[in-house]
């Protein structure tokens, strides 16, 4: 069966090395909570806002050697005004006999405001604001 995990991350600046740097920090924790084997993924879909086009977050993917042959996507988030700006989303469809209830989804820093049922603290996170799209107050 597939299973949809999802999570999200946000970055202080449009940097490549701080996309990737965030990218494989929200991986790890994905893969890592979930016990994931890189053969059992199906393939992941990163998203990311308007104001970050320094790096693909799939690049920063592809740093995991296991992930080497894993289908990976990235696209543009729907730049909705008022919404949370500078983040990284993934969807990965993984192959588990897990019950979806048992699937971690994870959502970091300034992403935890958008899921935080599934918030998740790491060290420094409190030192990142959330930041917001021009537009209609969220």
């Amino acid at each position: 069966m597939i299973r949809g995990v999802r999570g999200a991350t946000t970055v202080a600046v449009n940097d490549a090395g701080r996309i990737a740097e965030r990218t494989l920090e929200l991986l790890g924790l994905l893969v890592n909570l979930n016990s994931m084997q890189p053969g059992d993924i199906t393939s992941a879909v990163f998203t990311v806002t308007e104001d970050l086009d320094a790096e693909f977050p799939a690049v920063a993917a592809r740093g995991f050697s296991e992930w080497k042959d894993v289908p990976l996507l990235c696209a543009r988030e729907i730049p909705v005004p008022g919404s949370l700006g500078h983040c990284i989303r993934i969807l990965i469809h993984w192959n588990t006999d897990r019950p979806q209830a048992d699937i971690r989804h994870v959502f970091l820093r300034g992403a935890r405001e958008l899921r935080p049922q599934w918030a998740v603290r790491v060290p420094g996170d409190d030192e990142e604001e959330s930041i917001r799209l021009p537009g209609k107050e969220a």
